[in-house]
């Protein structure tokens, strides 16, 4: 930078002669810039040795002073960029438009058919951003216990949202149930004939079945329930294929990898779906009610947005959503 100062210093000398030179130096007229910043003491040295140099090629004229005046311009120079930066650092946040905040969910997965719809009104009318992350209900309580930054808790029963609540960690006192959550039967196209019930998964056409991990998600829990009261244990559990999850469990489903699947209703009616099998409820006597339960983190970053959308869940209109989803309203 200084290198393409003298240049400039020596350019200017030789065209308008020593006299302007020192006038331009004096008033800060070269035309490279200098820099602010934390290496200010450096630069500065180094100008200092510039202009001795300036002065052994150039010696000074009585009463001209040209180091002195030099170190004025530079001075001032610098002065009117913290100056500017700090005007700018001020005034420049008042300026900008507020960050939009972001609401983070954590929701089990049978709700990833549902949960778009009521972010997309959401969004609209908060005018906060939701990210959501899916997963079995036990995942989830677990990343939470483990410090995972959440603001809202969804999960696919009470059991784990009361782990929440045991640990301090929520708003409320005790879960809010949200939802119930409804179990069906899937099968596959051309695999099983009507009626389809529970008892057509004894069939020899039937060689896997899907099912949730009854210890993490509470879908596969109430699929072990459902096999067990029907008398269906011994027939069905060599056939039993556990997922991770509801999701997964479907998956194994529509890819082939399982005749049938036992999963939650708000996935078994999506598109992709239907489009590969059809579905019958399993009878609701058969297995313990699915109270989907949400609580909300106490130290949320955005805790009245995760208070809005759950109030949002159970209003009118978010039941009537939920409704149309594959979820039944709560007891109540």
């Amino acid at each position: 930078m200084f290198k393409k100062a003298l240049q400039d210093l020596a350019y200017r000398r030789k065209t308008a002669g020593p006299h302007s030179t020192r006038l331009w130096l004096a008033q800060g007229r070269l035309s490279t810039p200098l820099r602010s910043g934390r290496d200010d003491k450096p630069i500065y040295e180094t100008a200092s040795k510039a202009i001795r140099n300036i002065s052994v090629a150039y010696p000074r004229q009585k009463g001209r002073g040209l180091p002195n005046a030099f170190k004025i311009a530079l001075n001032q120079s610098l002065l009117k960029r913290y100056f500017l930066l700090t005007l700018c650092a001020t005034l420049l946040p008042a300026m900008l438009p507020a960050q939009t905040k972001t609401l983070r969910i954590a929701a089990a997965a049978d709700l990833q058919p549902v949960l778009p719809k009521f972010i997309s009104s959401f969004e609209k009318t908060s005018g906060s951003k939701v990210e959501v992350s899916y997963e079995s209900s036990a995942t989830l309580a677990t990343q939470i216990l483990n410090g995972a930054p959440y603001d809202l808790f969804l999960a696919a029963n009470r059991a784990f949202p009361q782990k929440i609540v045991a640990a301090n960690l929520a708003v409320e006192a005790q879960p809010v149930t949200y939802a119930r959550g409804v179990l069906v039967l899937w099968a596959r196209r051309g695999v099983l004939h009507d009626p389809l019930t529970m008892q057509s998964l004894t069939e020899a056409s039937v060689h896997r079945i899907a099912v949730a991990n009854p210890v993490h998600a509470p879908y596969g829990a109430a699929a072990m329930a459902a096999i067990h009261s029907l008398g269906l244990t011994a027939a069905l559990q060599p056939k039993l294929v556990f997922a991770e999850n509801i999701a997964q469990a479907a998956q194994f489903g529509q890819s082939g990898n399982a005749e049938c699947a036992l999963i939650s209703k708000t996935i078994a009616i999506t598109p992709s779906l239907t489009k590969a099998g059809r579905f019958v409820p399993v009878p609701a006597s058969a297995y313990p009610p699915i109270e989907q339960g949400a609580v909300v983190m106490r130290n949320a970053a955005h805790k009245q947005a995760a208070l809005d959308f759950l109030h949002y869940l159970q209003s009118s209109a978010g039941r009537a959503l939920l409704a149309s989803s594959g979820l039944d309203a709560p007891a109540r």
